[in-house]
Parts: structure tokens; sequence; C-alpha cells
């Protein structure tokens, strides 16, 4: 059983990691305040830690994100489908609480006392990992001459194939100058991230040949935009223009 000093001291760790993050990537970040809930694995899955994020009731895990969204008021919210990306219960919960909040925030009678109302006018799924976008990094890699990790996730998409909703991609974002800095950000989570696995087995300027974009599917939207698109902020732009 983890004791609470060493729970507490990773919390602090983790927090300063994510502050390396923030800094590489030039964004505002706030914590919401709930435990991280690990990545069960066993058979069967052991119990998730007592009072961690993937196990709060709905309401009050919406709460602090519906104060966050109603301060910064974002014009576009980017979230989890309903699986996760992957079945990591923290990701299925952000998912949950993100759609939720997405119509919550401009509700004045809901959460009240949690600032001004906000709506926001797109939702996307992030769209990461998908049969298209592995086979083309595999096929680049065998072309360089090189050992590719591919090979197993596609094969093991190719199980789960009946199971597993592939979301459709709506919107390719063109933003392969930036894998780098990506990159150096993910690698701040030291105690998450090993810079030697696999994640990182494929070179750069690999994937920057073969899949120059980051994916995304376009879940809600309360402007007029047309497919596909290349921007998250398509229809948001025009309507500003008016």
């Amino acid at each position: 059983m983890e004791r609470p000093g060493i729970r507490s001291d990773l919390a602090r760790i983790r927090r300063e990691e994510m502050d390396r993050a923030r800094e590489i990537l030039g964004v505002r970040q706030r914590f919401l305040g709930f435990i991280d809930s690990g990545l069960p694995e066993g058979d069967p899955l052991p119990p998730l830690p007592d009072g961690c994020f993937a196990v709060q009731p709905l309401e009050v895990a919406v709460a602090p994100l519906v104060q966050a969204v109603r301060e910064f008021r974002p014009q576009v919210i980017l979230t989890y489908d309903e699986s996760g990306g992957y079945p990591h219960p923290d990701h299925v919960k952000t998912h949950q609480v993100s759609v939720e909040a997405f119509e919550a925030a401009a509700d004045p009678d809901r959460y009240p006392g949690l600032g001004e109302p906000w709506q926001p006018l797109k939702l996307y799924y992030f769209v990461s990992f998908h049969r298209a976008r592995f086979s083309a990094l595999h096929e680049e890699m065998l072309r360089r001459g090189l050992k590719s990790p591919y090979g197993e996730r596609l094969a093991s998409l190719d199980e789960r194939d009946g199971s597993r909703k592939e979301w459709e991609v709506t919107t390719r974002v063109p933003c392969g100058d930036y894998f780098g800095i990506r990159d150096q950000a993910l690698i701040a989570h030291a105690t998450q991230i090993d810079p030697e696995s696999s994640w990182f087995a494929c070179p750069l300027d690999a994937q920057q040949a073969a899949w120059p974009t980051e994916d995304y599917h376009l879940a809600r939207s309360l402007v007029d935009t047309k497919m596909p698109e290349d921007d998250l902020f398509a229809g948001i732009r025009e309507r500003a223009s008016l």
C-alpha cells in the first residue's frame, strides 16, 4: 500500500515536471486538485486508489473544470474520446468531464458561484492512435532500414478491430515543425516517460516526412465549418472577422 508521504512526494515531483513542460510549451496551466489514478495492471485489475480522479462523482470532477472554462474562456476544447484513446482510467474520466463541462459552463443554473457562464464553440477528440498513421510511420522506418516498433501496434489493432471504434479524422493540423518541442515537453515528465522507449523510436524527420499532422475528430461545433479542416479554429476565425 502506498504511504501518504510517498504519495505527497510524488505529487510534488509531478508538479515540478508539469512546470517544466508548461515552460517549454509556453502555455497557461492549472491543476484541478485531483489524485492521479495510475494505470492498474493485472488480471483481475487491482482497485483504483482511494479518492483518485477516476472514482470521483461526475459533478465533483466537473466543477473545477467548469470554473476554469469560465475563467480562461476557451473557444476550443480538446479531449480524449470515450475510450480514453487507450483505456487509462484518468483518460476515460477526462472525456466524461470535458463533455459535461462543454455544456455546463454556459448554463447559469449549473454550478452557480463558479464564474460567469461561457460557451466554448468547438469540442474535439484526439485521434492519435489510428491505423493510417501507424502504417505510414511503419513504412517510412522500413524504407530507411530502421527497426520499426509499429508492427506490433498494427497487429494489436487488427486483433481489436471489431471492438475498437476508430473515429473519423475530420481535422489534420500541420505541425511537423513543432514535433521537437512536443517531445521535449513530454520528456519533461521524467517519472512517467522513458526517452529510450518505443514512443521515441521513430526519428523526428521520419515523422515529419510520413505524417506531419496532429489529428482530431470534431465531436461538437456551434459554428459552421467545412470538412476536412486543417485548423482547430476554422469557422471561429471567419465568425470573428464578420
